[in-house]
């Protein structure tokens, strides 16, 4: 069924399609946090990393299409995200990269393609860099790589709800459940001064990438997309017609197939 739904009606009074059965699930203990994750199916990994204040459970539409396609696909929840804890220290997507790495050795995978949106393309893109020999390819959706590439946020219904159902997912996983505030702040701090990568940086990332971005996306420049398209050696770019920020939730068959496309290309 090739199920829509672009205002965020159905994710705001229901959230995403729950996630199926997992192979494996639990926490890792890495650098003051514990961080949750799930595995499900078998084959070629793929990891799927989600956006700011959302959780792994925002995967629901990918994670059975994957499976489907043969990946064994992992999900996990950023530091201080959904399930998994943090501590006093400040957020950053190179904390988050080391927190995918020791899910990565907890699990014995020597190396993954991984699935970034927004703030979790940030955290694929550096792993990229870091630790290209356990990472297969990126496929980065939505994310800026400096402060340039953001558009100035407007306020909108669709961007309530989402926002409100993220609020409503936080309450009922975290074990700090009425702290959400205080990781919007965090989240939000993070945001305004990471990250700054060069284009000489850029050019240095050896890894197959796939920069993609909705034509209508509300947070990030199209010119931006186009810049690191440019800067990454051999990147491809795809522009996701009449959708926007939240295409893995608005239109998850469109979405699926951009993704399906590029681990298929990258083996």
């Amino acid at each position: 069924m090739n199920f829509t739904d672009d205002e965020l009606l159905n994710f705001d009074a229901h959230g995403a399609a729950p996630l199926p059965a997992a192979v494996t699930e639990g926490f890792v203990e890495n650098d003051g946090a514990r961080i949750w994750h799930a595995v499900y199916g078998s084959g070629p990994a793929v990891i799927l990393l989600h956006g700011g204040l959302g959780n792994a459970g925002n995967w629901g539409h990918q994670v059975p299409a994957l499976v489907q396609a043969g990946r064994t696909v992992v999900v996990i929840d950023s530091r201080g995200h959904g399930r998994s804890t943090r501590d006093a220290g400040p957020f950053g997507y190179e904390r988050m990269a080391d927190d995918v790495l020791a899910v990565m050795d907890h699990l014995g995978l020597t190396k993954a393609a991984l699935v970034g949106w927004s703030d979790g393309a940030c955290t694929a893109l550096i792993l990229a860099d870091k630790y290209p020999q356990r990472v297969s390819g990126v496929f980065f959706f939505a994310c800026n790589m400096d402060p340039s590439g953001t558009l100035e946020f407007k306020p909108t219904p669709l961007t309530d709800r989402c926002f409100s159902r993220h609020k409503k997912d936080y309450e009922a996983m975290s074990a700090t459940p009425d702290d959400f505030s205080t990781l919007v702040a965090d989240v939000g701090r993070m945001m305004q001064s990471e990250p700054n990568y060069t284009a000489g940086q850029l050019r240095g990332i050896r890894v197959p990438v796939a920069v993609v971005i909705g034509e209508q996306d509300e947070f990030i420049r199209q010119d931006h997309a186009d810049y690191l398209a440019l800067s990454i050696p051999g990147a491809e770019l795809a522009v996701l017609p009449r959708i926007g920020h939240f295409a893995p939730l608005q239109r998850p068959v469109q979405f699926n197939r951009e993704v399906r496309r590029f681990l298929d290309r990258i083996g």
